[in-house]
C-alpha cells in the first residue's frame, strides 16, 4: 500500500540516521517500527532464566539467624568509616 504521511521532524532525523547506517532501507525501517508499534510481530522466545544454587559455607562465628544484625553492623561501620566527625 502506498500512502503519505506526514512525519514529526525529531522522528525524521532519526530515521535519517538510521537509513544512513546503510544496513536496511526507509521503508524497512518504518515498516519494522509499526510492526512493534502495532504488536504485529511475533512475540520473540526467549529462554527462562535458571538460577543454579551451589553449597557455600558461612565463617564461623557468623549466626545465620542474626545476617540482619551483621548487615546493619556493617552499614553503620561503612558509614563512619566515610565520615570522620564521627570516627
Amino acid at each position: 500500500m502506498r500512502t503519505t504521511l506526514t512525519i514529526e521532524p525529531e522522528i525524521a532525523e532519526h530515521l535519517r540516521r538510521e537509513v544512513a547506517l546503510g544496513k536496511r532501507s526507509l521503508k524497512a525501517i518504518v515498516n519494522e517500527a509499526l510492526k512493534r508499534g502495532l504488536d504485529l510481530e511475533a512475540p520473540i522466545q526467549k529462554q527462562p532464566y535458571r538460577v543454579f544454587p551451589h553449597s557455600s559455607r558461612f565463617l564461623a562465628g557468623i549466626d545465620v539467624g542474626k545476617l540482619n544484625q551483621l548487615a546493619d553492623e556493617l552499614e553503620v561501620g561503612g558509614f563512619h568509616s566515610q565520615h570522620p566527625a564521627l570516627r
